[in-house]
């Protein structure tokens, strides 16, 4: 009988077994009677219940039975006993009925147990509640008779059901994987049909298994806190090995063991099996994709475009059919990892065929990835020489607008400017043609590898036409660069000429300032005629020289001038300054020519001055030449105040202006010196007057 069947009964707590034992060792049955009219049927079956729990050497030392009938009446009690006959006869050693104090004193003489014990078959007495342990040890009474014996009803039903449920289904599960693995020793052929039904029990092993180690665990604990004694802790429940069986649990716990370790041999064989054929057909729709529709798509995708946008609509076209192939070689990943796996821990029988399937995949994956890369190279090579072509391009038609427009600049500096940005593109034109030559070398050498991995098509005149638009393309580069390197190098020797018009006329200019500079000095430092012709001589010949310089400055703006109007002719462009700067030089020029031309003759003046008056103040007043020439005297009184009025006479230059030479106070100077000299000469002109009238008076 299970207890599920009478659950409710059971609960009722109409008969239990605390676990308690008689000094014969034999179990105590506790019937506790209530006030409420107790069944008959229930206690029987509850009886039965219990009497079928312990084993068969513990019924034979006989069952002590304590029916309290403290709360019942004594007719209730008189039934019980006598339904005991019939229940368990042979089992029940003694009846103890527990009674209320001076409750049945009157009804006791109208039926005595003791006189029936050999009808019954077994010793009845009536004892009160204190006296019990004189029958039974305190220990092994519960506490509502005075003991010291825990027992919680609730809480054995609850281990009751467990242990009956793991009798259940662990017998179930061993007769189940008994099956299972039995049919496994059979032939491939059963193996096979076995694989195909359902090998799951019906119960799960793991659980069953926990769920009697805990009850194992349990019942254990159970017993080594029942064996210390102790009155309060975790409540006693009759579950120890002769009421439950423990020994029981433990051999079917060892034989579910046993039976489960067999179970997942067979399960991971199985699996092993299964495993590997799904992997044989995940290996083979691999390869199979990768041979077939994989390798047809790579074999029509050989171009490498004309221009970046086609270039970058086949890149787009190899990234879908990249993003195709990564799926698979996803699943080659997972199946790698899988093979692995069980090469690490396979039998010898499968170690050859996993090598050689993961071998077979490896190869198929390996190659069409080194396809899909070389793929992706080539077209990204393709796309940076379309690039580089682009922009160099671009270069080119910036370089040749600049050559094309016209040229207009300020000065000499802007041409400079002009001319290196200029320079500076050709060599950015140059470093262009360089790396598309680079880059086209590389996009050749790949092609003339390409044939490698044609997978047996040929892709000759695919790659024709690739290498022939290659070569196109940098030989028109080359010939753009080089018809602007000729324009160039025309602009070059157009701006170079305009940079020599630009200095020429700038030079011409400095020369006009320049001669400027010296008429400006001609007129306010060249003063001085010298105190006597010795100086005068010395300031003719700075003079010379003066003029000298201003003649090779004059000369110089008249060469650049020429060479003014000989860039312009070259370059057919009218002259922006030339024609001022001429008659600028010509006006200066004669202006300094007649500034010269004056200094020059009162140098002279001042030398014939100077010379005629040292000749006659160097003449000894010796008797001998006491008579000095009368026009000597003359001469220097003549040519003295010549050179006097000639002072205060300006420059009158040919444009009718007028300049003079320094300051007044510079003028003023001058001519008292030439006043000063001339005084000299009239002084010794009167000394000798004198003297000759002397001489004649004598």
């Amino acid at each position: 009988m299970e207890a599920t069947k009478i659950l409710p009964v059971l609960k009722k707590k109409l008969a239990f077994l605390s676990g308690g034992k008689d000094r014969r060792s034999g179990l105590i049955l506790t019937i506790p009677l209530c006030t409420e009219q107790t069944s008959m049927e229930e206690l029987s079956a509850t009886l039965d219940y219990l009497l079928g729990i312990p084993s068969e050497k513990c019924k034979a030392r006989g069952f002590t039975v304590i029916v309290d009938g403290r709360k019942s009446q004594w007719n209730i009690v008189k039934t019980v006993v006598l339904m005991l006959q019939n229940v368990i006869p042979a089992e029940v050693s003694l009846v103890c009925v527990v009674k209320p104090d001076e409750f049945w004193d009157k009804k006791v003489p109208h039926f005595c147990f003791w006189k029936e014990k050999d009808r019954l078959g077994f010793e009845v007495i009536l004892v009160s509640a204190n006296k019990l342990t004189r029958y039974i040890e305190p220990c092994q009474l519960t506490d509502e008779f005075g003991g010291s014996l825990v027992y919680d009803h609730l809480d054995w039903l609850n281990k009751r059901l467990v242990f009956e449920k793991f009798t259940k289904e662990s017998t179930s599960l061993l007769d189940e994987l008994t099956v299972i693995n039995e049919n496994e020793k059979g032939s491939q052929a059963e193996k096979d049909r076995s694989s195909e039904s359902n090998i799951l029990p019906s119960f799960d092993p793991e659980t069953v298994l926990q769920t009697g180690h805990e009850l194992l665990s349990e019942l254990q604990q159970r017993r080594f806190n029942g064996s210390e004694g102790g009155g309060g802790g975790t409540a006693w429940s009759p579950m120890d090995d002769e009421l439950l069986a423990q020994p029981q649990v433990m051999k079917l716990l060892d034989s579910l063991r046993e039976q489960y370790t067999k179970y997942q041999e067979v399960c991971r064989q199985r699996s092993k099996r299964s495993q590997l054929e799904e992997i044989q057909t995940k290996v083979m729709q691999v390869v199979n994709w990768l041979e077939g529709p994989g390798t047809e798509q790579l074999r029509t995708q050989w171009g490498i475009g004309d221009s970046i946008r086609a270039t970058q609509a086949l890149q787009q076209k190899h990234e879908e059919i990249e993003s195709q192939h990564s799926e698979w070689f996803a699943v080659y990943v997972e199946l790698n990892q899988q093979i692995a796996a069980l090469l690490s821990a396979g039998d010898e029988e499968d170690l050859m065929e996993l090598k050689g399937l993961q071998q077979q995949l490896s190869d198929v994956c390996y190659r069409q990835a080194s396809q899909l890369e070389f793929r992706q190279n080539v077209l990204q090579s393709a796309h940076e020489f379309h690039m580089t072509a682009q922009d160099m391009s671009q270069q080119l038609d910036g370089l040749l607008g600049m050559l094309c427009a016209d040229v207009a600049p300020a000065d000499g500096a802007a041409i400079q400017q002009t001319l290196k940005h200029l320079e500076e593109k050709l060599k950015s034109v140059e470093g262009a043609l360089q790396s598309l030559r680079e880059k086209g070398q590389v996009l050749l050498d790949q092609m003339s590898t390409q044939t490698s991995f044609s997978y047996g098509k040929d892709v000759s005149i695919e790659n024709k036409e690739n290498i022939d638009h290659i070569h196109s393309v940098m030989e028109d580069m080359q010939l753009r660069k080089q018809r602007c390197e000729d324009m160039v190098d025309v602009r070059r020797l157009k701006m170079l000429q305009m940079v020599q018009l630009f200095k020429c006329e700038e030079d011409a200019s400095q020369a006009v300032e320049w001669l400027g500079e010296l008429l400006d000095a001609l007129l306010k430092t060249h003063i001085r005629l010298g105190d006597d012709s010795q100086e005068t001589k010395v300031l003719l010949e700075k003079h010379k020289k003066f003029v000298d310089v201003a003649q090779s400055t004059y000369d110089y703006g008249r060469q650049l001038l020429q060479a003014t109007v000989v860039l312009c002719q070259s370059l057919r462009c009218t002259t922006r300054s030339s024609g001022d700067t001429l008659p600028r030089l010509n006006r200066v020029w004669k202006q300094f020519t007649v500034t010269s031309d004056e200094r020059q003759h009162r140098l002279e003046m001042a030398s014939a001055f100077h010379t005629a008056a040292e000749k006659i103040l160097r003449e000894s007043p010796e008797l001998a030449e006491l008579m000095v020439d009368v026009e000597a005297y003359e001469e220097v009184e003549t040519v003295g105040k010549g050179l006097l009025d000639r002072l205060t006479v300006p420059v009158i230059f040919p444009d009718g202006s007028e300049q003079f030479f320094g300051s007044p106070g510079d003028m003023a100077s001058s001519a008292e010196s030439i006043r000063e000299r001339m005084k000299l000469v009239e002084e010794k002109r009167f000394l000798q007057e004198e003297l000759v009238m002397v001489l004649l008076n004598l």
